[in-house]
């Protein structure tokens, strides 16, 4: 328990530190935000804010892990090191995508298919290698198993869960990243997802088959160091959502947004909560919905158009909603979102 707050406190202190001297370092370079012509209009005074911010995101992750357990002395977890490998592998998809925009000074960075090949790669690559590493339970980082807020009996072969980690991971991290449209927005939702992955985390450990014999234990491998790992997540995205609140000093660009996603499907595989990230993931899930209404709506109605502008945030601008009051409501949302999921996992483990 208290690696989870020694990792909590150091992510937020490194990243809340931190960032100011990686604001500096971008601006030097003139590695700026570009802002497209055809968003609201609010959005054009944002032009050349500093960008890449979730190089600090993860920096801060993964320095406050490993002293954690440096102080701890506790092993590191086979969990936690390849939710780690996913996070830097998917982030490095958004780092050559965010940089090739700032070279082009313009919004085309890689192309979409290279982008989605990039993640699927890296989840079906997390997918496989969680399957291995047995421990002395039979426990592996990910299950075979279908798992809502715990594994079901429903059994997917070793390649219909590659499949199914590689969606997920794919399908969240572009969620994150489309919500990652206002200042704070994205970063805010995802601090209370990793507090709720904490909380799980913690729980799961309490209730394991190895420390209680009741009917609804546990089995999960790692999951206490997979709440630290959360932990660290929670505290280095509150450090920085200091500095991308509005008005935004820096913007996580897709390096963070891509990453933050990844890290929340891959964590949510590995508590073996996979379909419980929809609610605890809610508002990502509900901003990824109104872009395909929107695109499903333009087909079929030959050119019209169900909101005014996808993502849904941007509907609620140009209504003449403020940003702040869009960001506010939308965290209220969310939050409602992650309560809800809390609880469906609590009346499992009541009703289990």
């Amino acid at each position: 328990m208290r690696e989870i707050l020694i990792a909590g406190g150091l992510a937020l202190f490194f990243s809340l530190f931190g960032t100011p001297l990686l604001i500096k370092a971008l601006a030097r370079r003139g590695y700026g935000q570009f802002i497209r012509d055809d968003g609201p209009t609010t959005h054009h005074t944002k032009r050349g804010t500093p960008t890449m911010g979730g190089i600090i995101i993860i920096f801060s992750v993964i320095a406050s892990y490993l002293i954690a357990h440096l102080i701890s002395g506790n092993t590191l977890s086979v969990s936690a090191l390849l939710v780690i490998g996913l996070v830097i592998a998917i982030g490095l998809v958004g780092l050559i995508d965010d940089y090739m925009k700032i070279s082009r000074q313009n919004s085309g960075g890689i192309s979409g298919k290279q982008k989605i090949a990039g993640q699927v790669l890296a989840a079906s690559v997390f997918g496989y290698l969680g399957l291995q590493f047995a421990d002395k339970d039979g426990y592996t980082p990910v299950s075979l198993q279908l798992s809502t807020v715990r594994d079901t009996s429903i059994t997917l072969g070793v390649i219909a869960v590659v499949i199914w980690v590689a969606f997920m991971v794919t399908a969240t991290s572009n969620g994150v990243n489309l919500t990652d449209g206002l200042d704070g927005l994205a970063t805010g939702a995802a601090v209370m997802s990793f507090i709720a992955f904490v909380l799980i985390g913690v729980w799961e450990f309490g209730q394991s088959c190895a420390v209680v014999t009741t009917a609804n234990c546990y089995q999960v491998r790692d999951p206490l160091d997979l709440a630290v790992l959360s932990a660290a997540f929670a505290g280095s995205c509150t450090g920085f959502l200091w500095w991308n609140a509005s008005p935004a000093k820096i913007f996580m660009g897709d390096t963070g947004s891509l990453a933050l996603g990844a890290a929340l499907a891959g964590i949510a595989t590995s508590l073996r909560i996979q379909l419980l990230l929809i609610p605890l993931g809610g508002l990502f899930v509900i901003i990824t919905m109104s872009v395909a209404l929107q695109v499903l709506y333009f087909k079929i109605t030959g050119g019209k158009r169900l909101f005014k502008m996808a993502p849904l945030h941007h509907h609620f601008e140009l209504m003449g909603w403020g940003q702040v009051t869009v960001v506010l409501r939308f965290w209220i949302i969310a939050g409602l979102c992650v309560a809800m999921g809390l609880g469906l996992f609590y009346a499992d483990w009541v009703v289990g």
